[in-house]
Parts: structure tokens; C-alpha cells; sequence
């Protein structure tokens, strides 16, 4: 049984098979032996506890978590028992998400010079009274942000590349895309799919 496994993701469905967060195999495997989630099976959509998962067997190929007495399949995808509530959907206004949304690109001239040489810009400055906000805060390079100063874009010249907005993200786009599983797309609205993610 490798860390490297343990640590991979797991979608997690409320009680509703909505999609509602990711976790790790670890956490997963936890979840289904305790009683509070079962594994479903991405093929056949059959659900199963602990004991009809372990008792499956492992497909060649398959990744495994092995103990000293058995192995099982890797959960990809688990549903709660009793939980049938969602999530917030609102992304928190932090430093990191900001980034996230403009991945990593100045928005006024395009250029990604990597995440030292960008800064968060008030679109109308905050000494004219703008406000740390989705609507109001976007990246700008160094070259842009010294250009536009305390002044609005208009005022200088410059025009933002796309209008600013609070995203829209859902847990599972935390996870990068890298590490999506295929079988995900089985439960998951394909819109999710289209948000671009940052490398």
C-alpha cells in the first residue's frame, strides 16, 4: 500500500449522487468502512460496502491498495450515506483564488510572466475609493501596474482584457486536472470541464 495511492483523489457524491467534493483514497476507503459513504462502481454504477467492495477482486491493471492479508480496488468514486446537502458554490476572495481566476495572466496586456512579477490591481484605486472585491481587483504586471498607478484604466489608456467577476468554481475543480479521473465525467455535468484550470 504506497502514500502515492493513498493521497490520490476520490470524487465524493451526496446521498443525492451529486457531485459535492473530493477527498483522498485514504479518507475515501475510511468513509466506506465506517458505514458513512459506499463505493460505487464507474462501470455498472452498483454500490457496494466495505466487504462486497474488498470481496470484487482487482482487474489486471487496476490500481490497488494492498494490505498484509488482501488487496482492493482503489475507490474512484464514493456516495455518502446520510449527507444530502451541497456545498457553497461562492469561491472565497483571497490572493490565491484571484490568481486562479486570471490564471496567472495580466489583465490589461496578456503577459504571464510568472506570479513574482504580478500584483493585484484595483481597478479604480483604492485612494478614489475602490474596494478589495471580484468586481474591482484584477492581476497586472509589473510594466501595467506602474503604468496605470492610482489612476482609472481609461484615464491612461489601457482596457481591461475581459470584465471582472466573482467565479464560480465547485470543490472538484480544486483538483488539477492532471488528476481528474475519466470515470468522474460519469457523475459530473460536463460544464465543470470547461472551467480552465491554472498549470
Amino acid at each position: 500500500m504506497t502514500t502515492g495511492t493513498l493521497s490520490q483523489p476520490t470524487l465524493v457524491l451526496n446521498r443525492g449522487w451529486s457531485a459535492i467534493a473530493t477527498t483522498t483514497v485514504r479518507k475515501a476507503i475510511g468513509l466506506v468502512y465506517t458505514g458513512a459513504a459506499k463505493v460505487i462502481r464507474p462501470e455498472t454504477y452498483e454500490v457496494h460496502g466495505f466487504d462486497s467492495w474488498a470481496d470484487l477482486g482487482v482487474p489486471p491493471g487496476e490500481p490497488t491498495i494492498r494490505t498484509v492479508t488482501f488487496k482492493i480496488r482503489v475507490p474512484e468514486v464514493i456516495v455518502l450515506t446520510r449527507y444530502a446537502g451541497m456545498p457553497a458554490q461562492k469561491a472565497t476572495f483571497s490572493r490565491r483564488n484571484l490568481y486562479k481566476r486570471d490564471h496567472n495572466t495580466c489583465q490589461y496586456c496578456g503577459a504571464r510572466p510568472g506570479t513574482s512579477e504580478l500584483s493585484i490591481d484595483h481597478i479604480v484605486p483604492r485612494c478614489r475609493g475602490g474596494r478589495s472585491t471580484w468586481e474591482n481587483c484584477v492581476l497586472a504586471c509589473v510594466r501595467c501596474n506602474s503604468k496605470k498607478a492610482a489612476r482609472l484604466p481609461h484615464e491612461v489608456g489601457m482596457q481591461l482584457l475581459r470584465p471582472p467577476v466573482a467565479p464560480h468554481w465547485t470543490p472538484i475543480m480544486e483538483v488539477p486536472i492532471a488528476r481528474v479521473r475519466q470515470s468522474w465525467r460519469r457523475f459530473v455535468s460536463e460544464r465543470y470541464w470547461e472551467v480552465p484550470l491554472e498549470p
